[in-house]
């Protein structure tokens, strides 16, 4: 009883980069946290959290933990520190950003972000130094570049129907994401329309994960061929007379020109190129064809290949040929970042951002810390940096590169972080982070429809220090003056909501979340589609669509003007064999959580999944250290012999440290950097390998 009345509950949100970002319950006890627990009074998250989150205080409480700054005492890469003091470590970080300001320009300085955290104060607050300071600019490519083009590309918006409505549909499409490990929501609503009205669930996927197991017919295609599977299937409405073209012809740019291009685009022509059977392409069309509220569930995965926003587009082009977005439980969702308008100038200083400074390419850190010219712009080298919530040297592309970049002795890093990761080992400064409930934030989600705070509920272990904290002080050092610099989290929090429209934080805290979904016939695009006509863009200029970008990338004037397949990506050769993915491990989160005692040992060692017949022709038992390599590099794994994938293909969970595989090299030894059209972006699921035993 006693253990009972010391307990409480806070509430808060999840930071990490997965689209459910689930409202949380969180068991604290004497100060120290316990379980965690999806909001049951949260319309979307249910409940239902993954196990990785419920268990977060193994995270919070791991003896690996940094507790305090360190300084390098051995050479880069050594991991060798030792203890350093906050004022002194500050004071070297700002000396070493004056002194490469000083020789080549404030460009030289390159504050280095992604999305450890989804906070927008904590994630954010980064551009605020960057802004103030002058310092390059970063492009963000190595997400969502490709998926959020595509679906812009026909929709004009980045915005959909209410996810909460997948319960209330008859057949619901989770195409590109496997959603059991990467948004397990998704699937609880997706189960909860099969219990209740007995819909029928659909996965499209490159192998059988644990949402293709689940669902009621499981498409398992070759690698960036889902534009051919979406051509086929509309090919088939059109055909079949499922097609709705009362509705086309009032939301729809060019639905004659469509149909006429897809007549050649039959389920034989698209089985021959994705190694689907014709009676799967057929069925699956048949039930689009024939069931109204049908919602497409649009991933990432599918988009992280070469021609990847143009299979999003294709994809999403489906449910407008069907009419699918007309009803309640139908249309394509993938993302609602548009929904939030969020005023970010006083977190990220937008106020005083110059546009002529260059927007170095995230996803090309190898070839700008190598100093490519063209990467960097023509402009100075990068000679010092901060890196916040991310983590190059294991995640990013062309990893060789990015390696011999963070090997140079004239590269100051600092990284801020809650583990001794990759990429803090290459660094000369090492600052201990919080983790999201030790200090305050607000979240919006991609997912879902709430903007939700997250307050400060426990204190962090030892001398760590939230990102907020960090930036200020070192704009403190460096004569960096912005308002924002002087404001408490809770006040960014604050003033975000109030200039943003939506009440302030007392409103946020007292409701615990605000429900920004638009009205059902906005959501649906009933009123028209985001572009000035009102029309769904079946053929869209790319190189003008409304997406994040900084100038058309990549071979944009070969993108096909409409939906079809474009084999723009790297193809087996004589000499590559395979096409090699590398889609999420269940229990990690691109490189988080992969220090999680458990978490590792549920996924036990780095493996490649091959197809028992490509196992047997080359000779490779199953558990056997092979070697997998193409002009990027080579590493060392085992292989899982493993049938439920296509021959040709290799798939390879992660992201495992670099030092879990046998020869130190990680997966993203073999991803290449070269920009994705139209806009940017790294193919992580598009690479031409080789295999043989090690």
């Amino acid at each position: 009883m006693n253990k009972a009345a010391s307990q409480s509950i806070g509430y808060s949100a999840c930071p990490h980069d997965c689209p459910s970002t689930c409202a949380l319950e969180v068991e604290i006890e004497a100060g120290r946290v316990g379980r965690l627990r999806g909001a049951r009074d949260n319309a979307y998250t249910a409940g239902v959290i993954c196990a990785k989150v419920a268990r977060y205080a193994e995270r919070l409480n791991d003896p690996a933990r940094l507790l305090t700054p360190l300084r390098r005492v051995g050479p880069k890469g050594s991991g060798e520190f030792a203890p350093v003091s906050w004022d002194d470590a500050l004071d070297i970080v700002a000396n070493a950003f004056v002194t490469a300001e000083q020789r080549h320009g404030a460009q030289a300085v390159w504050p280095y972000f992604y999305a450890g955290t989804m906070g927008l104060v904590q994630r954010d607050g980064i551009n605020r130094l960057r802004h103030v300071k002058g310092y390059s600019g970063q492009f963000d490519t190595i997400c969502t570049n490709m998926a959020w083009t595509g679906y812009i590309a026909g929709t004009g918006k980045l915005a959909g129907p209410d996810p909460r409505e997948i319960d209330r549909s008859d057949l619901v499409v989770i195409w590109g994401t496997n959603a059991v490990a990467t948004q397990v929501n998704v699937m609880s609503h997706a189960v909860k329309a099969r219990k209740t009205r007995g819909a029928r669930i659909v996965a499209v996927d490159i192998y059988m994960n644990e949402t293709m197991r689940q669902a009621d017919l499981a498409l398992c295609l070759k690698p960036g061929t889902d534009g051919a599977l979406a051509c086929a299937v509309m090919h088939i409405l059109f055909r079949d007379g499922t097609a709705d073209r009362e509705y086309m012809a009032r939301f729809a740019d060019c639905p004659d020109e469509l149909e006429a291009h897809l007549k050649t685009r039959g389920p034989a022509w698209a089985a021959g190129i994705t190694g689907l059977s014709v009676e799967e392409i057929e069925t699956f069309a048949r039930w689009i064809g024939e069931t109204p509220r049908t919602f497409f569930r649009l991933g990432y995965g599918f988009t992280r290949s070469r021609n990847g926003a143009h299979n999003m587009h294709a994809a999403a082009s489906i449910a407008t040929v069907a009419g699918s977005w007309q009803h309640e439980g139908g249309g394509a969702f993938h993302n609602n970042g548009a929904i939030y308008h969020l005023d970010f100038t006083m977190v990220m200083g937008l106020d005083v951002a110059d546009p002529s400074v260059r927007q170095l390419d995230q996803s090309r850190i190898g070839a700008i810390l190598e100093g490519d010219r063209e990467a960097l712009h023509g402009g100075p080298p990068v000679t010092a940096m901060l890196i916040q919530n991310t983590n190059p040297v294991s995640v990013a592309p062309e990893q060789e590169r990015v390696k011999r970049g963070f090997g140079r002795d004239d590269l100051f890093v600092c990284v801020h972080e809650h583990f001794l990761t990759d990429t803090a080992q290459m660094a000369d400064i090492v600052l201990p982070a919080t983790m999201f409930l030790e200090h305050d934030d607000i979240y919006k989600a991609g997912g879902h429809q709430y903007l939700q705070f997250g307050p400060k509920l426990v204190e962090a272990p030892g001398e760590a220090r939230s990102n907020h904290e960090v930036n200020s002080a070192l704009a403190r050092r460096l004569g960096a003056a912005h308002p924002g610099f002087g404001m408490t989290a809770r006040e960014h929090v604050d003033w975000m909501l109030v200039k943003s429209g939506w009440g302030g934080l007392a409103a946020l805290k007292d409701g615990r979340w605000i429900d920004c979904q638009p009205p059902f016939e906005d959501a649906h695009y009933l009123k028209g589609f985001g572009y000035p006509d009102g029309r769904f863009r079946f053929k869209p200029e790319w190189t003008t669509v409304p997406a994040p970008n900084d100038g058309p990338m990549g071979p944009h004037g070969a993108i096909p003007a409409l939906p079809d397949y474009w084999p723009v990506i790297e193809e087996a050769d004589a000499d590559h064999s395979f096409r090699l993915a590398t889609p999420p491990a269940h229990s990690f989160l691109n490189s988080s959580f992969t220090e999680s005692a458990t978490g590792r040992a549920r996924e036990n060692r780095p493996e490649v999944l091959v197809n028992s017949a490509d196992a047997a022709e080359l000779g490779i038992a199953d558990g056997q250290l092979v070697r997998l390599g193409n002009q990027r590099g080579s590493i060392t794994l085992h292989a899982r012999v493993f049938d439920g994938l296509r021959r040709g293909v290799l798939v390879s969970e992660g992201i495992w440290p670099n030092s879990a595989f046998a020869d130190g090299r990680g997966i993203n030894t073999l991803t290449g950097a070269d920009p994705v059209a139209p806009y940017g972006g790294a193919a992580f699921h598009d690479n031409r390998v080789w295999m043989r035993p090690a």
